[in-house]
């Protein structure tokens, strides 16, 4: 089980292939087991990174306060640790914010980024969504994480054929410690870059499922308007998360967008470009 610590925190991680590095985050209540759809097709070409963050999975969950900069600070802590001078970032929901401030805070260490279904800020768009949100929030406190995770699972995964997903997810979160995921809640919901989008100056795909319930279209689209030169692509038949229900068009999108911005996956990825 590879770890290293990080401003005292142990950082879980896997790590595949070789070649330049993609680092893929995850999301809120997960942990790096969801890319296990995108490693076989990613290790061939490049070196794949799957971490668990600061109070996901088999990571430390400190007690206190925490914000997306500080799940930001561990993942340019274990690029230093493996040397890794820059990587391609992938981050779905959670993962994008982290994702985000990462090229925010470090530009020279991404070489490109691809954003899921995630947002610069949330909010909700219409009077459903908000009640999605308090609902979410509402069953945590009113009957704990397992019903908020079966709630959110179910979301995630309605149809019946994804049953075998759904479960899984509402495990996963469900084996959260309530404390740490009501902190990450928050920290999700304080997190706000909709005005530095503009200094992000790094190669930017926006995937968006159109059957995404979490995050509006209308939060994706703004990502993709206000980075520079970002492209934004949308996904048929796929909800919150589109690597997972609709994982072939999704891995053909990330490795040709790489391709397309001519960033070779065959470099080292301890090598400077």
């Amino acid at each position: 089980m590879p770890t290293t610590t990080i401003h005292q925190v142990r950082i879980h991680y896997e790590q595949a292939g070789s070649g330049a590095a993609i680092v893929f985050l995850h999301g809120l209540g997960s942990c790096g087991q969801d890319w296990l759809l995108q490693t076989p097709a990613f290790e061939q070409r490049f070196h794949v990174i799957t971490p668990d963050l600061r109070g996901h999975g088999q990571t430390d969950k400190p007690q206190g306060g925490v914000r997306v900069a500080h799940l930001t600070r561990d993942v340019i802590g274990l690029m230093d640790a493996l040397k890794i001078d820059r990587a391609h970032v992938v981050g779905l929901s959670l993962g994008g914010c982290v994702a985000q401030q990462l090229a925010l805070d470090a530009p020279k260490r991404v070489r490109s980024l691809t954003l899921v279904n995630t947002f610069a800020h949330l909010e909700p768009d219409s009077p459903r969504h908000a009640l999605m949100l308090v609902s979410r929030l509402g069953l945590l406190g009113l009957k704990g994480l397992p019903a908020q995770a079966e709630y959110v699972a179910a979301r995630l995964f309605p149809k019946p054929e994804q049953a075998e997903f759904r479960q899984l997810a509402a495990e996963r979160i469900a084996a959260n410690e309530p404390a740490t995921y009501r902190r990450l809640l928050f920290a999700v919901r304080a997190f706000d870059v909709r005005n530095r989008l503009h200094e992000i100056k790094r190669p930017t795909l926006v995937i968006a499922g159109d059957r995404d319930t979490t995050v509006p279209i209308k939060a994706k689209r703004l990502i993709a308007e206000r980075i520079p030169g970002a492209r934004m692509e949308i996904v048929a038949d796929s909800g919150h998360a589109t690597p997972i229900d609709q994982p072939e068009v999704f891995n053909r999108l990330v490795l040709s967008f790489i391709e397309s911005n001519g960033i070779s996956p065959q470099r080292h990825h301890g090598t400077k470009a």
